[in-house]
């Protein structure tokens, strides 16, 4: 059944506000959306009345360990990193999510509906990324991207976890060493591969170099976790060298090189922007970097990198980045289609607009004032999440299976 959602001011982030719209979804997508006279509402459609409501599309974490780093689970919930294997283009996110962790209901309550889940930063290479809606009964059918990119590391973690072991890499020229090795060797398997194919030979396959071999051929991002800006140098010159298309993760000091990275049009996943300056590589850590980097030109988002800070205060480091100085307009992009465009899931979500995934939150009011909040939360059409007045806290959809007799 088609469903409407009507009388509210609704922010379709590519295209101006339009108060009193209205968004018509059915089969999980988003069939229209315009004034009401621009709709045609069928006569079966269930009516959603968003009077004095700001109407959005659902917000996306494009950096966020969910379901990987379960909140208070310890050691027992935490399957980020896989420290034994500087080179893990092998491993993928999806092995160690659950969908049952707390961190997925907080994300509703933040206005969150898709995630890219990444493996950790203890690994010069990491592992491969999924993207996922924040509701679902099982990541069956919570995927809405399969394969995204892969998740890379430079600087202090990597050259910590395997100088602690001493083997390499123990330094920022082994880390950097590792990644010219993987790609090198991608290249050669690549090689090899397309010489027995042409002669029809079989070749073995290699798992952490088909992975890599995506890389090359762009079929997946990479994802390169790094903080100070003499390292993301590196991640530019390592991306000259080898071709693949790169997205900054953290950039933590990109403010300080602002110009070269809009010059070299490099995206960056920007945070999080509410820890402490617990290491010498956020000594610059600033609420500013948004601002500065967005008016010299670069594409940022914004990210948690849950559970790093909770994923339900996305939209609160927006905000406070507005407060130093970024333009809301663009805060709300960073929350929505630039994220989603970075990684090439644009055609998706990321925007209300005919075609994406029928993703749309109900706010109070603007979402970057902290007073508001997610009062009704749509997910592929289906409502998973709404504030319950009288309780004076949110609800999710259960995701448990209920037997019935």
């Amino acid at each position: 059944m088609a469903k409407a959602i009507v009388g509210g001011y609704v922010v379709p982030i590519d295209g101006d506000p339009i108060d009193g719209g209205t968004v018509l979804i059915d089969g999980g997508k988003i069939v229209a959306i315009g004034t009401e006279a621009d709709v045609d509402i069928p006569e079966d459609a269930e009516l959603v009345d968003a009077a004095g409501t700001w109407v959005l599309p659902g917000f996306i974490d494009a950096h966020a360990h969910l379901g990987v780093h379960e909140d208070g689970e310890g050691w027992a919930g935490n399957d980020t990193n896989e420290m034994t294997d500087p080179n893990g283009a092998r491993f993928r996110a999806i092995d160690g999510i659950d969908p049952y962790e707390p961190g997925f209901d907080d994300a509703l309550a933040g206005g969150v509906t898709s995630v890219v889940i990444k493996p950790g930063s203890g690994n010069p290479i990491g592992g491969q990324t999924i993207g996922v809606k924040t509701w679902g009964r099982s990541i069956l059918d919570m995927i809405f991207a399969e394969h995204v990119s892969v998740k890379s590391a430079l600087g202090e973690n990597p050259k910590r976890v395997y100088g602690d072991k001493k083997q390499t890499p123990s330094t920022r020229l082994g880390v950097a060493a590792i990644l010219r090795e993987a790609f090198t060797k991608a290249r050669n398997y690549q090689a090899k591969r397309a010489h027995a194919e042409s002669e029809g030979k079989p070749h073995e396959v290699d798992l952490t170099m088909e992975t890599l071999s995506k890389v090359l051929d762009g079929e997946l991002y990479w994802d390169q976790h790094v903080h100070r800006a003499d390292d993301i140098v590196t991640a530019l010159r390592l991306a000259d060298e080898f071709g693949y298309k790169l997205v900054i993760n953290h950039g933590t000091e990109g403010h300080l090189i602002a110009d070269l990275l809009a010059s070299r049009e490099v995206p960056v996943i920007l945070g999080p922007l509410f820890t402490t300056k617990s290491k010498v590589e956020l000594r610059n850590r600033t609420l500013r970097s948004a601002g500065i980097l967005a008016r010299a030109g670069v594409k940022i988002a914004i990210t948690t990198d849950h559970p790093v800070i909770p994923i339900n205060f996305l939209v609160y480091q927006a905000a406070l980045a507005v407060k130093d100085g970024l333009d809301p307009v663009t805060a709300l992009r960073s929350l929505t289609i630039n994220p989603a465009s970075m990684l090439g899931l644009d055609e998706q979500i990321g925007s209300l607009a005919p075609g994406l995934d029928a993703d749309v939150v109900l706010w109070s009011g603007d979402p970057l004032d902290v007073m508001n909040r997610a009062l009704r939360v749509f997910v592929r059409g289906d409502e998973v999440y709404h504030f319950d007045e009288t309780l004076g806290e949110g609800v999710s959809k259960d995701r448990r299976y209920r037997e019935t007799r």
